[in-house]
């Protein structure tokens, strides 16, 4: 039985702990040891867990463990997210002064908050009665996506707000950006190539990319922040001005960022602009430019909006980071899927207070576009502040030495065979045992979703192909068991599981080892359509790409893709050491054959009866498709717990819907 001695203290507890999370996480000034922080943590999940009815969804000890989700779902903003319009230079951000002051009718200086301009991604955050219950995506600004369980995981969101110095508002939709900061993105891009993963182009991309995981993780792996500076539809208490709210936020929990400040008049916004575009490259994290707010919330209703931008806000941008340096060479790089991508090799120059001596051409067209020839002096700038690449040729420091670039006919890595498809501009290698594809191709041959090999995960692969034990994803199925027990962290027992597991792995639909094979545009559900049109694996050898696209949802691109990949001699090669090394693929149930023929299936929700690879693998097996998308083609959705969006949108299409038990009798189980 709970007391109410016991529920009170469950309820300071949380209290306490999120009020030390503000003073750590958003004020930087801890009150307490980690030890006493720890020790808080502890009591909570005892009383938590002696009395799972105690547990809130919002308790701290709550911000990681949901499970993964199938897709996000849709959430319509109270009040939409506008986009800024932009400026880039002082005479237009001038020219922004003057509309605003016009359509006052006031000749006075306006007042102005400047705040840095983060580059992240928007979310919202809406809490009611002082507790988060919804977050989102910017999206289009008027729908975005719940992310919720991923906000949860960022120890600067408050699960509930602090109350003690201004009254909580019924309701508050607060705005803000979430950011990787700078030293944090590198050791995240370290560890990441330690562990054979590519590494994030940029923080704004590893900070979006973090923030839209299906599994929250993930997320929580991910060293994510946030800054707080906007408001959507607020019940229960009012301000006068931006100024106020950005004081106010932190009284709650929510962080602001501590570089914005009020200008009188435009003078004041532009020494603020000209200040931050010298400190930009001492502050921990990345902005491009400031926004120049009008600082009174009755003017700014006065001034309206226009499209989808404000009339009251402005995104001043910095300039790029440009240099110029000579261009001594173009090579060509080939990413984990045989993109080509050239790269220009150049004099070494600092850009934005980083040394650069190598830039993206992207492709050829790109090349030719802009005349780009080795030898060139070239303006370079950081894209994004992060990615260097060639702006444009100084023609006139031409000598006549120059050499133009062309991309190979073969994979400067392997020696296979380069294709361009005529919708695309890049070049890709399309040679399967292409050391520069090789781990990610491994990676994937090896995942659940293909051949299921358990234990050859991201250090085992690193290790095989390093030691040159694989140079070909057929190798896997000719290691032995004493080249495993040599590696690193390698016992006995290991080596053996992994062994049993590559044996085990040798017999598995024909579809999962079309999918396996990692042929271009070839995904999982065509895999299985190829698989079901085409059981005798052979036969994909010797067909055209009209015959091809005469299977239903097979189009011209992967048709070409198939052809191609099937008449390459090296993937023929790897194919038959597969098979030499006793793969066999199972022939799928022909269509026409089977009770489930021609049926197609979607799964929402979590099976609890078994995984829903071995529910795909069973309606496979009697003749039907799964797919992940749902459409008026398919004929059943399976329900488990908790489904998504897919249960109700289901019903508005009239689908069947099984629940588990009835699918298991469906399918004979």
């Amino acid at each position: 039985m709970v007391t109410d001695t016991l529920k009170k203290k469950a309820e300071k507890l949380r209290e306490e702990i999120e009020y030390h999370n503000y003073r750590y996480y958003v004020l930087d000034q801890p009150e307490i040891s980690d030890a006493e922080y720890d020790r808080l943590m502890r009591e909570l999940e005892e009383i938590e867990q002696q009395h799972p009815e105690l547990r809130s969804q919002n308790s701290p000890t709550q911000r990681v463990g949901a499970r993964p989700l199938e897709s996000f779902e849709i959430v319509q903003h109270t009040i939409p997210m506008l986009s800024l319009a932009n400026a880039f230079s002082e005479s237009e951000a001038r020219d922004f002064d003057k509309r605003v002051k016009k359509i006052l009718g006031t000749t006075a200086e306006i007042e102005y908050m400047a705040e840095p301009k983060l580059d992240g991604l928007a979310v919202e955050l809406v809490y009611e009665r002082g507790q988060f219950i919804v977050g989102s995506t910017r999206g289009d600004g008027v729908n975005g996506e719940n992310i919720t369980q991923n906000l949860r995981t960022i120890r600067t969101i408050p699960l509930q707000l602090i109350h003690k110095e201004v009254p909580i508002p019924e309701r508050l939709e607060v705005r803000g950006e979430v950011i990787i900061e700078l030293k944090k993105f590198r050791a995240l891009n370290e560890k990441r190539e330690k562990t054979g993963e590519p590494p994030f182009a940029n923080p704004r991309n590893a900070a979006a990319g973090s923030v839209r995981q299906l599994d929250s993780k993930i997320t929580a792996e991910r060293p994510l922040e946030i800054y707080c500076y906007a408001l959507g539809e607020v019940r229960g208490w009012t301000s006068q001005t931006q100024w106020e709210l950005l004081q106010t936020l932190p009284k709650w929990g929510l962080r602001t960022n501590p570089n914005v400040r009020p200008c009188h008049g435009i003078d004041e916004v532009l020494d603020y602009y000209r200040e931050m575009t010298e400190r930009r490259e001492e502050l921990p994290y990345e902005i491009d430019g400031i926004v120049m707010k009008v600082d009174r919330f009755d003017l700014q209703a006065r001034l309206g909006e226009i499209s989808r931008s404000p009339r009251w806000a402005l995104a001043f941008k910095f300039q790029p980071k440009q240099e110029s340096t000579k261009i001594l060479d173009i090579v060509v790089q080939v990413g984990r899927t045989g993109a080509l991508t050239p790269v220009a090799i150049m004099e070494p120059v600092r850009v934005g207070g980083v040394e650069v001596s190598r830039a993206t051409l992207h492709n050829q067209d790109e090349i030719d576009k802009k005349d780009v020839r080795i030898g060139d002096t070239v303006i370079i700038q950081r894209a994004g502040d992060v990615i260097p690449e060639v702006v444009q040729v100084i023609e006139s420091k031409r000598t006549g030495k120059e050499k133009k670039f062309q991309m190979p006919s073969k994979c400067p890595v392997c020696g296979a065979e380069v294709i361009r498809e005529e919708a695309e501009a890049i070049y890709r290698c399309i040679g399967l045992d292409c050391p520069a594809q090789l781990k990610g191709r491994i990676k994937h041959f090896a995942s659940k979703r293909t051949m299921d090999i358990e234990g050859l995960g991201v250090k085992l692969i690193e290790q095989l192909v390093n030691k040159d034990l694989v140079k070909d994803v057929a190798d896997i199925y000719y290691i032995k068991k004493e080249e495993l027990i040599a590696l690193e962290r390698m016992a006995d027992k290991s080596a053996q599981n992994i062994i049993d597991a590559i044996e085990g792995s040798k017999e598995k639909p024909l579809g999962k080892f079309l999918f396996a094979l990692g042929i271009r545009h070839v995904g999982e559900h065509i895999s299985e359509v190829l698989a079901l049109r085409y059981p005798h694996m052979e036969d994909l050898f010797h067909l055209s790409e009209e015959e091809l696209q005469e299977v239903e949802e097979v189009g011209p691109e992967v048709a070409a893709s198939v052809v191609h990949f099937f008449r390459d001699r090296r993937n023929e090669e790897s194919i038959e050491r597969l098979k030499r090394a006793g793969v066999k693929p199972i022939e799928p149930q022909l269509i026409g054959r089977g009770k489930l023929a021609g049926k197609v299936f979607v799964f929402t929700g979590t099976l609890t009866s078994y995984g829903r690879e071995e529910a795909r693998d069973r309606v496979e097996s009697l003749g039907g498709v799964t797919t992940s998308s749902l459409s008026k083609k398919v004929d059943f959705v399976v329900a488990g717990e908790d489904p998504g969006s897919k249960f109700d949108k289901a019903k508005e299409l009239g689908i069947k819907i099984l629940t588990e038990d009835e699918f298991k009798n469906m399918t004979g189980r």
